[in-house]
């Protein structure tokens, strides 16, 4: 069996809820299964010198165009939340608290954060906000508000986010193949070229 595809995002990359939206597709298509691995872009900023998108000058506004621009690439209804960027703490240790338990459902979720965020432009941050996201879905909401405000959890996803920059990544969606690392969503391709061929 291949290895799984890890495929890091930030909750609060617009291209990484592009590219979640076809990622697991592209890999079925090839007899791969995804590891979804939310992390924190602030990490890794920290060790790139970058900062969000939004606050560079020129290319801020180019990146706007340019999430519309892609979601209407990809036939996606798309808004930028009102309070952006924002960050994904809560979302992101809710995930890694249901994939501990059920991987399938831990996805769904992350689906549905994302469809929150970018289609109905909500503030997805609070974590009443994101537990109540994952009751309905079924789960149990306060054995989700109790792990992830617990001490350990807030230590374990602090574990995932330095483990995430440790392998590299600085930027969200970040793609590894079989060790081969691909930034950005447009980078989908390469990645389903790399998968036809087994690499260049």
């Amino acid at each position: 069996m291949a290895n799984p595809i890890d495929f890091y995002f930030d909750f609060s990359s617009p291209y990484g809820y592009l590219a979640s939206t076809r990622i697991d597709d592209l890999a079925g298509h090839y007899g791969r299964s995804v590891k979804w691995r939310p992390m924190l872009l602030g990490a890794a900023f920290k060790e790139s010198g970058q900062k969000p998108l939004l606050d560079i000058p020129l290319k801020g506004e180019y990146a706007k165009r340019d999430f519309a621009r892609f979601a209407r690439l990809y036939n996606l209804k798309f808004r930028l939340p009102d309070a952006f960027p924002f960050a994904a703490i809560n979302p992101s240790r809710a995930f890694y608290w249901l994939d501990d338990k059920d991987p399938a459902l831990a996805k769904r979720f992350a689906k549905a954060v994302f469809r929150q965020a970018y289609v109905d432009g909500r503030d997805v941050t609070p974590v009443d906000f994101v537990c109540d996201l994952a009751a309905g879905m079924g789960v149990d909401k306060d054995k989700l508000k109790a792990g992830i405000t617990s001490a350990e959890f807030k230590e374990r996803f602090r574990g995932e986010v330095e483990a995430a920059v440790q392998r590299g990544v600085f930027g969200s969606p970040f793609i590894i193949v079989d060790g081969e690392p691909f930034w950005g969503a447009d980078r989908l391709a390469q990645v389903e070229e790399w998968l036809v061929t087994g690499g260049w």
